[in-house]
């Protein structure tokens, strides 16, 4: 059975997207693997998989990609009124619209930049 664009973005991108913000929150921003769980509402194990490349194990080198997910860390980390579900649909639009990601829902289109 073929795979439908959802379960791609599911199974390749959302990992992908939450170990760059998770790492981002430990690096740039120094909170700790329970404290990058909180905000991600993920599980701390779930953290230490994506830390150690276990789960998403893509790079994302594209600088302005890198730059925006440090931006979703930091909104996330104050909650200037940003919510994990926003962010990560922000984010993952974002790689589709670089080509980054290759696979995309219809609920998700690029924004037009």
């Amino acid at each position: 059975m073929k795979r439908t664009p959802c379960e791609y973005v599911m199974w390749n991108s959302l990992p992908v997207i939450r170990k760059e913000i998770a790492e981002c929150m430990i690096t740039n921003f120094g909170l700790n693997q329970k404290q990058t769980a909180e905000k991600l509402g993920i599980t701390p194990a779930a953290v230490c998989q994506y830390l150690s490349h276990k789960r998403g194990n893509v790079t994302i080198d594209d600088q302005e990609v890198v730059k925006e997910i440090t931006l979703s860390a930091e909104r996330l980390i104050n909650k200037n009124d940003a919510s994990v579900i926003e962010e990560t649909c922000r984010i993952c639009r974002l790689l589709i619209a670089k080509k980054i990601f290759l696979t995309a829902c219809n609920a998700c289109p690029p924004d037009d930049k």
